[in-house]
């Protein structure tokens, strides 16, 4: 038996694996070892997971998450685990847990569009290109965060329709100096700003939102996809913003000239398969 994780910077998603069945399944908040320390990462393991994850010692525990993308974030996420269950861990990327979620052992152009964004080149086992996602300040075109950082940004400049603004401010019960400081001083900006893309799917049908998502989805495509030889792969896509936006992003996807063969609000059902085949 073994532990499957999958980490984005919102939430973690975590299955108790006997062969391919899922025997328990949980989640917790997000782990990132670039806003959280070792220790930090241990707590909120111990705390959140369900005491079934703690009965014995598994077989191995496969984590993939956001941040694990150097040697050093890797290991600041192994210290913590091994830690807590006490057995070999293996840490890896979200980005190459979504790749095998997506095509198990074929290969294709994985794509994640959650809170942040990513892509990558896959050959059935291992990413063999992957265009730098950077983060929400330098990257992460199309995500949560980049779109609630636009939205935010027109509604604090009066750039926004007043009505939508408005509204806005009224639902989520904020004002400009609020999200501010959720940007400059929390621990996790990039949720915060992601939370507030959300408010958006309830207003497509108003031109400015719908050209502000069309525009952020193209630029993932241009910025991202575009450096990829796209039409000689299938292209696959999982994340929260990816399904909520499934309709827009089909349309640019469209226009952009690219078929998408898949879209997934989570990795973990190919995850847990990949790993029973391995």
């Amino acid at each position: 038996m073994k532990i499957i994780a999958d980490s984005s910077s919102t939430r973690t998603e975590w299955s108790l694996v006997d062969g391919g069945t899922i025997v328990e399944h949980a989640f917790t908040e997000g782990l990132n070892p670039f806003f959280q320390s070792r220790r930090e990462i241990s707590h909120s393991v111990r705390l959140e997971l369900p005491e079934a994850f703690f009965k014995r010692r598994w077989d191995h525990v496969h984590f993939y998450g956001a941040g694990c993308t150097n040697v050093e974030k890797k290991k600041i996420v192994s210290a913590s685990l091994i830690a807590q269950f006490k057995t070999p861990v293996t840490v890896e990327s979200d980005l190459l847990g979504a790749a095998r979620g997506l095509f198990i052992h074929q290969s294709g152009i994985a794509c994640i569009l959650g809170t942040g964004s990513n892509s990558c080149l896959y050959d059935g086992q291992s990413i063999t290109k992957n265009v730098r996602s950077l983060g929400f300040i330098l990257g992460d075109e199309g995500s949560g965060a980049a779109l609630g950082r636009h939205f935010t940004s027109d509604c604090m400049k009066d750039l926004a329709p007043k009505e939508i603004a408005d509204e806005f401010f009224d639902k989520f019960k904020v004002t400009t100096d609020d999200i501010m400081d959720a940007v400059y001083t929390s621990a996790f900006p990039n949720r915060s700003l992601s939370t507030f893309s959300f408010f958006l799917s309830e207003h497509l049908d108003n031109d400015y939102v719908y050209n502000l998502v069309y525009n952020e989805i193209m630029l993932f495509f241009r910025r991202n996809l575009a450096q990829y030889e796209y039409k000689d792969y299938p292209v696959c896509f999982v994340g929260s913003i990816a399904c909520i936006y499934s309709d827009v992003l089909k349309t640019v996807a469209s226009n952009f000239g690219v078929e998408i063969k898949k879209i997934v609000r989570a990795s973990m059902p190919g995850m847990v398969e990949y790993h029973a085949q391995e």
